[in-house]
């Protein structure tokens, strides 16, 4: 069944929180990936001075878009027309400040707060196949303080979109699940990347079985880490049955959405252009599916739209799509 899922009545925002980074977006061999220090297709913590090495040891330069999961969601709601504010910490640099205004152009909100240290950064290292490998600094983003998060940030929102990045700062997780409940929203979370849930396991357990989430993203590596059943419908059900929303992405072969023990399946969507890059194609679909389910949309309906904007993502260079890939996108409002 088709059925509408609306958050809540009177709430039209999304609030999203997460790391506020800048991508640096390099295209190189599987080979270099691995001399990187980088997990295919997954994502590494390290600091500065790794960024600038990896940097250095590339013939290429890298372009440089705001980027960071909550933050790339964000940007997508707000260019498809719905409200929108990002919660995050950047540095009192020129990096955070080209961060703060390249997202308040895209029509979000910024709540950040501001540190000395410098702003925190991506290096995405993006293969021929288009997959991406990621090294991250989380630099000025991980100052961010748990008494910095606060419920007046949620008073106007259906639905708090947090990045599974915040499973490693636990303290600020709770401080954002506490505001975001206070303040009567709905909490979505994005698993993010299997490399979080195979370290976070514990902390995730707790706020999902302790009904803390109502909404569980996850792409079919993250799903299969969290469940451990590697049969994707087998998985697909058992995240089913952890919160009362949950959607499993599939990449090219489309979604599928879960609730009450109903499964939608959602077709991919595509007009035969080859994927460049799928930096922010889960942020992307993200973006899609709550900026749905804020405007009362039905579930294959939100599917559909998701499924454009992570298409979309992948025809470009980092998680920005241009305009007349929101002239696309567009069509399935």
């Amino acid at each position: 069944m088709n059925i509408p899922f609306i958050p809540q009545k009177n709430k039209a925002a999304v609030a999203a929180i997460g790391s506020a980074l800048m991508d640096f977006c390099l295209h190189e061999s599987a080979g270099f990936v691995a001399a990187s220090g980088a997990q295919a297709g997954g994502m590494v913590m390290v600091d500065y001075t790794a960024i600038d090495a990896v940097l250095a040891k590339s013939g290429s330069e890298p372009s440089v878009v705001p980027g960071g999961s909550a933050c790339n969601t964000a940007v997508g709601v707000g260019r498809l027309g719905g409200k929108v504010r990002f919660i995050g910490k950047r540095g009192d640099d020129e990096l955070g400040r080209s961060l703060e205004e390249s997202i308040r152009r895209a029509g979000v909100e910024p709540a950040l707060s501001v540190s000395p240290s410098a702003t925190g950064r991506v290096l995405s290292i993006i293969t021929p196949d288009a997959q991406r490998s990621m090294l991250t600094c989380l630099g000025a983003s991980s100052e961010m303080r748990p008494d910095e998060v606060r419920q007046s940030f949620f008073e106007d929102c259906a639905i708090a979109h947090i990045e599974g990045y915040l499973l490693f700062n636990p303290a600020l997780l709770t401080s954002a699940l506490n505001a975001a409940k206070a303040a009567g929203a709905l909490v979505s979370l994005d698993l993010a990347s299997y490399t979080v849930v195979e370290s976070s396991r514990g902390i995730l357990n707790e706020i999902v079985d302790g009904g803390l989430v109502d909404i569980l993203i996850a792409n079919e590596d993250e799903a299969a880490a969290f469940t451990g059943l590697k049969d994707e419908a087998a998985a697909a059900e058992a995240l089913g049955k952890r919160a009362p929303l949950a959607a499993m992405k599939l990449g090219k072969r489309g979604s599928m959405i879960l609730r009450g023990g109903e499964k939608t399946v959602i077709a991919p969507h595509g007009d035969g252009r080859p994927a460049v890059d799928t930096t922010g194609a889960g942020d992307l679909w993200a973006s899609g599916f709550l900026y749905g389910l804020v405007q009362g949309y039905g579930l294959e309906k939100c599917g559909a739209l998701a499924s454009a904007c992570g298409y979309e993502v992948c025809q470009v260079v980092g998680a920005h799509i241009p305009d007349d890939g929101w002239a696309r996108i567009s069509k399935f409002k």
